[in-house]
């Protein structure tokens, strides 16, 4: 791994200096302005026609995400050369975009040999130089918090002072967090606030990666949230100097895997039947967060996962393999976020732990901060706050049992409260009658 990662290929750019404003997709107006070659795009048009049936040539460039004029234009124009295409009606006065293009019985048969090679019939991909540039010039490397803006970042989360100040330079280095501590006391919500409230900025990414003569799916509407566009609608895609199409603007991914991650989801994924790629959650994740929930709870060992990651954390690149058996790099502009219930010690040992920057342990909140986020939280629900009810519930459901503070229980016995004020038609209150019925309902004795 040392030898490739020194021989990488694509350039490297200090990250702080680089961020989203200083990359836009640049127009394309020729068809070698794609990268692509153009039998590939003729193959990728004929695709689209075999699925869709009969189309415009305006919807064609549109189901490409490429300009008509002078780029789909001519693929089509080409198509209608070879007999692989036909024009079936046309609207005068309206342009050639407006010609309606069915496939013919050559062009099924050349579309269906394409197909054998590969199903994919999306937006045309970009070649993988454009997106490692891509990532490498929106790079997160100016996405710092400070001591100001912490706790506003968390949010209604509660936690003193030590874990807000050891959580902002964590985030800061951009490069892995390992939270660790009881259930129950805000790992995954620190996350979520993390990812919710410092990734606000917009990136963009390509619908689909080209590499080889593969095809690796990227933009993933599960995972992927779509930010405002300067400029939207199927019309600006028919028209030349405006932004390349092939990129879609997002918000900056904040992607949460658990306990269905494998190590095979964390390379290349080749579908045997539609015959591309469809892109890991570390790749789908770059420029953003990545949280690997219930770390320690997966179907491969903690072990195996970190051995995984060794190269990608501290190289910064990551590694990915073509089932031709070709490998290839991809930067990893990737925050990693592990949250854990288990003790540290039992799943990995500390030559691991040391290659994670930063291990944070979220604690059980004291009686003051337990105090904070239940009055905190009643408020939010409607439940009225009583210390006399606080004060019993601690003596009688906590201490008697010898029960720990956990940081969800207030929000948990809230919801309680208010179940039992709706079937009662009463107001929600800490009352004791209230509380014993809610603890009794919630608490279970292990």
């Amino acid at each position: 791994m040392t030898d490739q990662t020194q021989s990488s290929s694509f350039p490297r750019i200090n990250p702080e200096v680089s961020s989203s404003s200083h990359f836009s997709p640049n127009p394309i107006n020729t068809i070698e302005d794609t990268g692509l070659s153009a039998l590939f795009l003729q193959d990728l048009a004929l695709k689209i026609l075999y699925f869709q049936g009969f189309m415009t040539g305006y919807k064609v460039a549109e189901a490409l995400c490429l300009p008509f004029t002078g780029m789909v234009d001519q693929l089509l124009d080409a198509l209608k050369r070879d007999k692989l295409v036909e024009v079936k009606s046309s609207q005068m006065g309206l342009g050639e975009g407006a010609y309606l293009y069915a496939i013919t019985g050559a062009g099924i048969t050349h579309a269906r040999e394409a197909l054998d090679r590969c199903q994919y019939a999306g937006p045309a991909p970009v070649p993988l130089e454009a997106y490692n540039e891509s990532v490498l010039r929106q790079s997160r490397g100016r996405m710092f918090v400070t001591s100001r803006n912490m706790r506003q970042i968390m949010g209604d989360l509660v936690f003193g002072d030590e874990v807000f100040h050891r959580l902002g330079p964590a985030v800061n280095s951009g490069t892995s967090i390992f939270i660790y501590g009881a259930p129950g006391n805000g790992k995954t919500s620190v996350a979520r606030a993390i990812g919710n409230q410092v990734l606000t900025q917009t990136m963009y990414i390509p619908y689909a990666i080209f590499v080889d003569g593969q095809v690796i799916t990227m933009f993933d509407s599960m995972n992927h949230q779509l930010a405002a566009e300067d400029e939207t609608g199927p019309q600006n895609r028919g028209m030349k100097g405006r932004k390349d199409q092939r990129w879609v603007k997002i918000q900056r991914p904040f992607i949460m895997v658990g306990g269905e991650l494998t190590l095979t989801g964390l390379d290349l994924v080749f579908n045997e039947t539609l015959k591309f790629y469809e892109a890991p959650f570390q790749v789908k994740a770059n420029g953003g967060i990545l949280l690997i929930d219930d770390f320690g709870r997966q179907q491969v060992r903690p072990r195996d996962l970190l051995n995984r990651w060794i190269v990608p954390l501290e190289n910064r690149i990551d590694y990915l393999s073509l089932h031709t058996g070709r490998k290839i790099e991809v930067p990893f502009d990737v925050l990693v976020m592990f949250s854990t219930n288990l003790p540290p010690k039992d799943l990995v040992d500390e030559a691991f732990l040391r290659r994670l920057r930063h291990k944070i342990e979220i604690t059980d909140p004291d009686a003051v901060h337990y105090r904070e986020i239940f009055m905190r939280v009643a408020a939010q629900k409607g439940v009225v706050f009583s210390d006399e009810g606080l004060n019993y519930l601690l003596e009688e459901w906590y201490a008697k049992h010898n029960r720990k503070l956990r940081a969800s229980h207030p929000r948990d016995l809230c919801d309680q409260i208010i179940d039992i004020s709706r079937y009662f038609s009463i107001e929600p209150v800490m009352s004791r009658e209230m509380i014993d019925q809610a603890a009794s309902s919630y608490f279970v004795e292990l």
